[in-house]
């Protein structure tokens, strides 16, 4: 058993030692939640309580001193006792007793008597019938020992035995000294219990400003850290969903992306076949055209980034625009107006080339004698303005066929994208056509 001893010591200050940084913890978050009304607040109701128990336990705690009992005034005698002697003050006089002494008295003696030695013989004494025969001198005798001092005179009202001390006073004597002594002895006594509440007070009132004075530096030094904690957290956890926001917008865009390009494609391969049709010559050169643009392009419109420039959306649609007018020749008339400085803005991928095939198919190729289709793009204030605007048949004028992916799809995009900051306009062009502009904060692309 004793040598498990200094491991189970071991355990349990483990323990205790978990347990108080467990308090500690907790005891420093709840310290840190609290503002600085509200912790000032409970200082002064600790404050206020410490006060009201410090007061309510003066008054009921007093320090051990010695147990008296008495009788009615002038009646019985009074008793003060501890633990090793007992004091009687009574109507014949004082008793002092000590706990435990034996009860035997022992036989009284005379002092004196004990005292007297025994009537010496004198050594030169000679019997009287004898002459005198001279002697020799003799040798000087020793100095005699000194004498043990005697012991002090005891009055006679003062009696001492194996018991105690017995002290015999007239009644009138007794009763006097009794009363001062209890007047004695009770001013001592309440003088010592003031001084030991006095002391319980001021150790009881010193711990409570320990603790408040311990809880002020642990909101002041663990606040700071338990707010950077929580902020910190509370970052970590919005960044964790935004995350998670920005992964599903990013996959909405790549699947709304996929949908455009056959789009794409389909619309070309229409014109290709409507060429084959009626001028296989041109159809063939469209078809070698439509081959060298789709090995260009296609590797950047398969990189489905949520963002690029507008710089690279106008090429595409630029090379676009080529393969219609080896279509359309003359009937299609063609103005781009990007600035330079523009182009490295950010936009969207294949929402331009939505737009322009759009234009064409529902405005500029169903009029027999074509028209033009203008590309500009502007800033006005921190807004990105692109319009695509053309002169063609107009809103109803020909029954589409079409599945109306291009616009839904954009107005969809611009919203995952900017939310509320971006929007597509479409109004009617003058004289006639439709103008669509795609507006949306200006920022360079990254």
């Amino acid at each position: 058993m004793p040598s498990n001893l200094p491991e189970t010591l071991r355990k349990n200050a483990r323990i205790a030692i978990h347990n108080l940084r467990i308090a500690f913890d907790k005891t420093a978050a709840w310290v840190a939640q609290l503002s600085w009304k509200k912790f000032i607040l409970f200082c002064i109701l600790v404050l206020i309580g410490g006060a009201l128990v410090d007061e309510m336990f003066s008054r009921s705690s007093h320090p051990p001193v010695m147990v008296q009992h008495s009788g009615k005034k002038n009646k019985g005698p009074t008793v003060f006792e501890d633990d090793d002697t007992d004091i009687r003050i009574d109507g014949s006089g004082i008793r002092i007793r000590k706990k435990g002494a034996s009860s035997k008295p022992e036989e009284d003696q005379d002092p004196k008597e004990a005292a007297a030695p025994a009537p010496a013989t004198p050594a030169d004494a000679s019997p009287p019938s004898a002459s005198p025969v001279p002697s020799p001198p003799s040798p000087p005798s020793p100095p005699e020992p000194p004498q043990p001092p005697k012991p002090p005179k005891v009055p006679r009202n003062i009696r001492i035995d194996n018991q105690g001390i017995n002290i015999d006073l007239p009644p009138d004597v007794s009763e006097e000294v009794k009363d001062a002594i209890d007047q004695a002895v009770e001013e001592a006594a309440a003088e010592k219990a003031e001084k030991y509440r006095k002391k319980s007070s001021a150790w009881f009132m010193n711990f409570v400003l320990l603790l408040l004075v311990g809880l002020f530096g642990m909101k002041a030094l663990m606040g700071g850290k338990k707010r950077a904690e929580a902020r910190a957290s509370a970052a970590t956890a919005d960044a964790e969903r935004e995350a998670l926001q920005r992964q599903v917008v990013e996959a909405k865009m790549q699947m709304m992306q996929a949908q455009v390009e056959p789009h794409f494609l389909f619309n070309t391969l229409a014109s290709v076949e409507h060429l084959i049709e009626t001028d296989p010559p041109r159809a063939a050169a469209m078809q070698r055209t439509l081959i060298q643009y789709l090995r260009a392009v296609l590797p950047q419109m398969r990189e489905t980034p949520t963002t690029t420039n507008l710089g690279r959306e106008t090429d595409i649609v630029r090379s676009y625009l080529d393969l219609l007018k080896m279509r359309m020749e003359e009937r299609l008339t063609v103005d781009i107006n990007v600035p330079t400085y523009l182009r490295a803005a950010s936009f969207p991928p294949m929402m331009l080339q939505s737009m322009v095939e759009n234009a064409i198919k529902h405005g500029l190729e169903s009029k027999p004698e074509g028209g033009t289709l203008r590309l500009m793009a502007e800033v006005s204030g921190n807004k990105l303005m692109v319009t695509v605007a053309d002169n063609g048949l107009g809103f109803g004028a020909v029954k589409s066929n079409g599945t109306g992916l291009g616009l839904q799809n954009i107005r969809e995009r611009l919203k995952l994208l900017y939310g509320e900051h971006a929007q597509l306009i479409i109004v009617p062009n003058s004289p006639t056509g439709v103008c669509a502009t795609i507006e949306l904060p200006y920022q360079p692309a990254s």
